[in-house]
């Protein structure tokens, strides 16, 4: 696994730490960091390109991973690529860089179009030293991310949001307003919207529903999703011939 090296601004490190106690470290400055770097906003005054990712894991009982990757830009045009590889460490709460971290840089480095913001199914600021892995990741590619996953990690939401599509309801922790519990599609289980690198939570949210096609999650993730889930049966023989 590479390790931890000087990538970002001013003494602020990123990369893929060894163990957990290195991860948490580095969390910690991240968290810091991210603070320090909102401020992106998205270009609505042209077509935004919004990549998304997801990992599937094996339900084979193999140590493997394979990871969904995409952009959908201009016109529906949509980039994709599919990795695969052994997960870096077992999954624990909270430290899912370790296990998934260096999959989803490969995957992201292997699409070659152009980016504008991330969708990664991980946390960002609802995280126990304030930096998931979408905070991570984004650090280490440079790029601006949003977290999407269907719960939150440590934080509470303050309320249910209404059942129409686009409500919403802050979602904190320590007394600060870290994403946003999204409902995306009407009377739909909402998503949780996190504010990754570069992003703060109104901006995430903005993002996500604008990404959103007719399901419940948003289409740059539901499309990586696909791509990761088919490319796993492949791998394991679950595919029907024709």
């Amino acid at each position: 696994m590479t390790p931890i090296i000087p990538a970002y601004g001013a003494g602020v490190r990123t990369g893929w730490p060894r163990d957990g106690l290195e991860l948490d470290g580095l969390q910690e400055e991240l968290a810091r960091s991210a603070v320090a770097a909102r401020g992106w906003r998205p270009p609505w005054d042209r077509d935004v390109a919004i990549g998304g990712l997801f990992v599937a894991s094996s339900t084979s009982g193999t140590d493997r991973c394979w990871v969904g990757a995409c952009v959908v830009g201009a016109g529906d045009s949509t980039r994709s690529a599919v990795i695969s590889g052994a997960p870096g460490a077992p999954y624990v709460p909270g430290r899912l860089a370790l296990r998934e971290g260096p999959l989803l840089e490969r995957a992201a480095r292997e699409i070659d179009a152009p980016l504008d913001v991330l969708l990664v199914n991980a946390t960002g600021r609802d995280h126990t030293r304030g930096a998931g892995l979408a905070v991570h990741l984004g650090a280490v590619l440079d790029v601006p991310t949003v977290g999407v996953t269907d719960r939150p990690l440590v934080a509470e939401p303050a309320g249910e949001p209404a059942e129409d599509r686009g409500s919403w309801m802050p979602l904190e922790l320590r007394g600060e307003v870290v994403g946003h519990l999204v409902r995306t599609r009407a009377a739909a289980r909402p998503v949780v919207v996190h504010a990754g690198w570069r992003t703060d939570p109104d901006t995430a949210r903005s993002v996500v529903l604008a990404a959103l096609g007719s399901a419940r999650t948003p289409e740059p993730i539901r499309r990586a999703r696909h791509l990761a889930r088919l490319a796993r049966a492949a791998a394991e023989g679950r595919l029907e011939r024709r």
